[in-house]
């Protein structure tokens, strides 16, 4: 097992699938039946059409300012599929694997990048909060979250994501602090891209990793390949089983790379060069996987072509329906600051409104 023999001063990291597709450590490769490994894969693929569409639309101005997962997929499907259904999730902003796997509608997601918060308005079962944009506040969610499962004796789990950068955050190290004193059943999952926005890693931490950060709040600290998904899910399941046993938290960090740029509004050859990325496109995540299924006989590329189409014309369909009915009513943006519109909200709100009668919207 990883969690009580791993040393992140040791800066290893857990490997179980090679970039080129191959298992590297058969003695640790999780229990996955053959339906589960490929529904995994489709929902990394699923992510990537996502990914890709999302930013075309952006770029012809139909959707406002979106977080791609180029690169982060394993990291984010594998560790929430080692979740049960009832077990909670505190998302950041760019877990779009998370969601979907959780199975958050994609409707829903569309609604929320065309600005419209109704897309985070999820239905009871699926147990996610809505998008956190402040810097790491949703770890403090997440050990809300699970003081609230322990004091109600239930065996709910809340992970809680974050990028690197957020662990220099004050409220990274409160929801460590008070998640570990009070033994709460948290993991919280570091996705490692390398860059907070265009700061580098090396340039807010001196910590030998992310992982070992935990050896200050008594909690284990364990680094994972973040491309390996095999890895993550093995290692989550474990944080995991550990919490829900009442054993208290974990802290994983999963290394990987942000491929693309932070957001829409990003540009990040201005920070870095094209060259630090070329090597990581030898280890993506969906490329790994795709090599070993298609080698154990699970998958084939006929079979990736027809998904991939299928996938893409429903994605396409989907964000057409929300294009054309997914608009934010005027009033929304008034009526829930306040319990009734101060004069000035009502005053600024009478006055967008004429200004929209006059144009004609």
């Amino acid at each position: 097992m990883f969690i009580e023999k791993f040393d992140p001063l040791k800066d290893d990291m857990i490997q179980i699938l090679d970039p080129s597709g191959k298992i590297v450590d058969t003695a640790n490769m999780p229990a996955l039946s053959e339906a589960k490994m490929i529904k995994m894969y489709q929902t990394m693929r699923e992510s990537r059409i996502i990914d890709e569409k999302t930013l075309q639309y952006q770029r012809q101005g139909r959707m406002l300012t979106y977080a791609p997962n180029l690169g982060q997929e394993a990291t984010q499907v594998g560790s929430a599929s080692a979740l049960r259904q009832t077990d909670w999730v505190a998302p950041s902003f760019r877990e779009l694997g998370v969601w979907l796997t959780k199975g958050a509608p994609l409707d829903k997601i569309f609604l929320y990048w065309f600005g419209n918060e109704e897309g985070m308005k999820m239905s009871e079962d699926i147990r996610i909060l809505p998008v956190s944009v402040p810097i790491a506040s949703q770890l403090q969610h997440a050990t809300g979250l699970a003081y609230a499962a322990k004091y109600r004796k239930l065996d709910d789990v809340a992970v809680g994501y974050v990028g690197d950068g957020g662990t220099s955050q004050g409220d990274f190290h409160e929801a460590l602090n008070f998640a570990a004193v009070n033994a709460l059943p948290n993991v919280f999952i570091i996705q490692n891209n390398q860059f907070a926005i265009s700061t580098r890693r090396a340039l807010q931490t001196k910590a030998p990793n992310l992982a070992a950060k935990a050896l200050a709040y008594g909690m284990p600290g364990v680094i994972v390949d973040g491309n390996d998904i095999f890895a993550v899910y093995a290692v989550v399941s474990e944080a995991v089983e550990r919490a829900r046993r009442g054993e208290g938290p974990t802290l994983i960090e999963c290394y990987t790379y942000r491929m693309g740029a932070h957001t829409t509004s990003d540009d990040p050859t201005v920070y870095r060069e094209e060259m630090e990325v070329d090597p990581w496109r030898g280890k993506d995540p969906i490329d790994r996987m795709y090599k070993y299924l298609v080698a154990e006989g699970l998958w084939s590329e006929e079979q990736e072509d027809a998904f991939v189409r299928e996938t893409a014309d429903r994605v396409k369909q989907t964000f057409e329906t929300v294009e054309k009915s997914g608009f934010t009513p005027l009033e929304d943006i008034f009526d829930y600051v306040y319990a009734e519109r101060t004069p000035i909200l009502e005053a600024q709100y009478q006055s967008r409104k004429a200004f929209y009668e006059k144009e004609g919207k």
